[in-house]
């Protein structure tokens, strides 16, 4: 359990300190990253990276709200961050905007682990997307502003990836199928 004084000893650079706050809170942080990286390698880096914004930032941390929210939006950020100066949003418009939903509309289930690596192999655009609307519950508007993109990009790279995902889900589903049966 992280209590506040190991928050204050970390903020004395305390390294014993430090590790513990690692220790504590890399398994679910690393699961993000995992989201949002395209391999092991890639969430390993996002991981790495998080920490030490965290440990550079930590005097910010005012003991309002969690402290485990607060990491997490580092973490978050962090991986967005690799992706936010790169040209891989499409702009398009508004009426451009294909309502696509194969996701919602599945009663089979498919592990975590498979899942998350249909998710990895998405473009970079659509995985991030992706993971900000349907995995962290953030809307479009707030996609929008994270990504610098607009709305309506938010909503088209969201159906496209859905759009990508189906046929692969799918294509598990038959095959698990076809070994089962």
């Amino acid at each position: 359990m992280i209590t506040k004084q190991i928050i204050h000893r970390c903020k004395k650079q305390d390294l014993k300190a430090q590790k513990e706050l690692y220790d504590f809170f890399a398994p679910v942080l690393f699961g993000i990253c995992l989201k949002y990286s395209r391999n092991y390698q890639e969430a390993e880096d996002n991981l790495h990276d998080t920490f030490i914004t965290a440990f550079e930032k930590i005097e910010q941390f005012k003991f309002k709200g969690s402290f485990e929210g607060w990491i997490k939006r580092i973490c978050v950020n962090t991986c967005l961050s690799r992706y936010r100066n790169q040209k891989v949003f499409e702009l398009i418009n508004e009426d451009q905007i294909e309502e696509i939903s194969p996701l919602e509309n599945s009663q089979q289930q498919i592990p975590l682990n498979q899942l998350l690596k249909c998710i990895q192999e998405l473009p970079n655009r659509y995985r991030m997307v992706f993971n900000l609307y349907v995995l962290d519950n953030y809307s479009h508007q707030e996609v929008a502003e994270l990504l610098s993109i607009s709305v309506g990009t938010s909503k088209s790279n969201l159906s496209r990836a859905k759009a990508i995902l189906k046929p692969k889900i799918e294509a598990y589903i038959n095959q698990r199928k076809v070994s089962n049966g």
